[in-house]
């Protein structure tokens, strides 16, 4: 069985290390955890790893947050993956507390632009997405300073803990499915 995990975030070095790039840092994890790296290709890098039988495309696409849809469309079609439930988009959440990891099987894009464009592309709100707790630390004004924003040392190791477990959610989310997932790691 085949899916798609699409880590979103901003390509380039300025982005690297910032908020809204945290699906690209649990990409990374994932990808390091299945011992496969990432290499240049159409709309994106791409690891392609093995896990209990399932085949994991990891996909960190280069078409910036806000036309990620894009990406996501290009390979779900190219992989032949009919079914949006072997589709996983990881996601920086402003919404949920820092350290929060959830899983859901569908939902609004709840104001995030990348959500927003791959529910356009796709033409539903149907699909996995596993949201990475940001925080909402901010004053009035300053959510783009604040997603765009540098982790600050403080929150390193519960960054660190955050990517681990949303790399250990992807593993179980192919193997027992979302229902299961979300009944193991949602209420933790």
């Amino acid at each position: 069985m085949k899916y798609l995990i699409v880590g979103v975030g901003n390509p380039g070095a300025k982005y690297e290390n910032t908020r809204h790039n945290i699906g690209f840092l649990v990409a990374d994890k994932l990808a390091k955890e299945l011992d496969c790296s990432f290499a240049p290709d159409s709309h994106g890098e791409l690891a392609v790893g093995k896990h209990k039988g399932r085949t994991l495309y990891i996909l960190k696409p280069n078409t910036f947050m806000n036309l990620s849809g894009k990406a996501v469309n290009y390979w779900l079609t190219k992989l032949k993956i009919k079914s949006l439930d072997n589709l996983l988009v990881i996601v920086d959440d402003l919404h949920l507390d820092l350290g929060v990891v959830r899983l859901r099987k569908k939902g609004s894009d709840g104001g995030h632009n990348g959500l927003r464009d791959i529910q356009a592309r796709l033409g539903t709100t149907k699909y996995p997405r596993l949201r990475m707790g940001i925080g909402s630390d901010f004053h009035s004004g300053q959510q783009i300073d604040y997603v765009l924003g540098q982790w600050p040392e403080e929150d390193r190791s519960t960054l660190e803990e955050m990517v681990a477990k949303g790399s250990e959610v992807i593993m179980n989310f192919v193997t027992i499915g979302s229902d299961r997932t979300m009944n193991t790691f949602n209420n933790k």
